[in-house]
């Protein structure tokens, strides 16, 4: 079988990614922090910054191809720790960039919709970038690194995922989740937009950009949603308590990285490519009793 590395497989996207590439792939995965186990999957710890361990990696596993979904993704943290998350989001993202060009193998990046302002939406590829935090702007560095690099690259521009998460990963409903059930206030944001999907949606969308694209693609849902109507649909659908659910501002929650308000993307694109998103009611449905 062909070999895929997925870097970050400890991490919600990457876990899900090695749960569905099993099915086509000899599987090998990196985590770094938190050591996971995937049924069919090889993992190794890797620290992914060290540009020797990556290459002896390559030269261990002879990859046919790779998906790089680690990441230092959490805005407020790349916010007040830029120098540390440059180091993963930028410098190990270029390093494999460059190896893969070596190797001459499809690879696959994961960017964000962060790389927007908000200001303009719904973003198309062609759109131009203009990120307000950190995080968004550690990203455009190194998707434009990357196909400077090695122009086959694959840009995904990633919507908000949900979903099963493994163990010391979550995604953002897990919290919202346990806050419902124990009765407890949850303010979600009125006034941010995004194009949600599941963390298996988003992984098909990926298996589709390895085989299909070059360049930048978006890997949005089909529906744009506030957090508070998205949390809204979530209690309904899970059967969890509505009551302690609020609406609030952005402006009303200090945080270390600004915002935008609404990132929807235009993923018409993909869908012309054959990625199909579920509606967000069917994707809750598919959750119920797994989280």
């Amino acid at each position: 079988m062909k070999k895929l590395l997925v870097t970050g497989s400890s991490g919600f996207l990457g876990w899900n990614l090695c749960q569905l590439a099993i099915q086509q792939w000899e599987v090998y995965g990196t985590y770094f922090s938190k050591a996971v186990d995937i049924p069919g999957v090889n993992l190794a710890k890797v620290d992914l910054r060290d540009f020797q361990e990556i290459d002896r990696l390559f030269k261990e596993i002879q990859p046919t191809a790779v998906i790089h979904t680690a990441a230092q993704s959490n805005p407020n943290f790349c916010q007040t720790h830029p120098e540390e998350s440059y180091l993963i989001n930028v410098t190990a993202s270029l390093n494999i960039a460059k190896l893969c060009a070596d190797y001459s193998i499809p690879c696959v990046f994961t960017s964000t919709d962060l790389v927007f302002n908000g200001l303009k939406p719904p973003y198309r590829e062609t759109d131009s970038v203009c990120p307000i935090n950190y995080y968004g702007e550690q990203k455009v560095i190194a998707e434009q690194g990357m196909l400077e690099r090695y122009p086959k690259t694959a840009i995904c521009r990633m919507p908000l995922m949900f979903g099963i998460a493994p163990p010391g990963a979550t995604s953002f409903i897990q919290p919202f989740i346990k806050i419902l059930k124990e009765r407890k206030e949850l303010s979600l944001f009125t006034d941010e937009f995004r194009t949600p999907v599941s963390g298996q949606t988003a992984a098909s969308g990926l298996l589709l950009a390895l085989e299909k694209v070059e360049g930048i693609i978006h890997l949005g849902g089909k529906e744009r949603v506030s957090r508070y109507e998205f949390g809204r649909l979530m209690a309904e659908v899970l059967e969890l308590p509505q009551e302690k659910l609020k609406g609030c501002l952005q402006k009303d929650v200090p945080m270390a990285a600004p915002r935008p308000s609404d990132v929807s993307l235009d993923s018409s694109k993909a869908f012309a490519l054959g990625y199909q998103p579920l509606s967000l009611r069917e994707e809750l449905k598919k959750l119920r009793g797994k989280v």
